[in-house]
């Protein structure tokens, strides 16, 4: 797949993925204050561009930038990468740090679990 994105690179898709198709304006005004300059943004997004995860349809004198990367498609990417990296490639040596590490409390494990539950039932079928 494609080189990973930085973390504000990460940002900036966000914003993308969740307008469908935006301006550098709208991008600039999801921050809050101090918002970022214009330039910097144009600069993230030339380099999203140039790594394959946004293109644009030019607008007079405005792009207006969508994703060519499904927000699924490069999470999952990225959680597969760190349970390589991490976790001996064992998904389940991953979903055992999760839940002992992040402190979840019973209804979150319960949901996790029926979360299994319901993949294993899929999975047999």
């Amino acid at each position: 797949m494609k080189v990973k994105l930085s973390r504000r690179e990460e940002e900036v898709m966000e914003v993308i993925w969740s307008g469908k198709q935006v301006f550098a304006k709208d991008i600039i005004d999801s921050y809050d204050d101090p918002k970022p300059a214009n330039t910097t943004i144009s600069t993230l997004l030339k380099r999203m561009h140039d790594k394959g995860y946004i293109d644009y349809e030019q607008m007079g004198n405005s792009r207006r930038y969508y994703a060519l990367v499904k927000k699924d498609d490069y999470f999952s990417k990225e959680v597969k990468g760190i349970i390589s990296n991490f976790f001996n490639n064992s998904a389940t040596q991953f979903a055992s740090f999760f839940a002992k590490s992040n402190n979840m409390s019973v209804e979150e494990l319960e949901k996790l679990r029926d979360i299994i539950d319901n993949e294993i039932d899929r999975k047999k079928k």
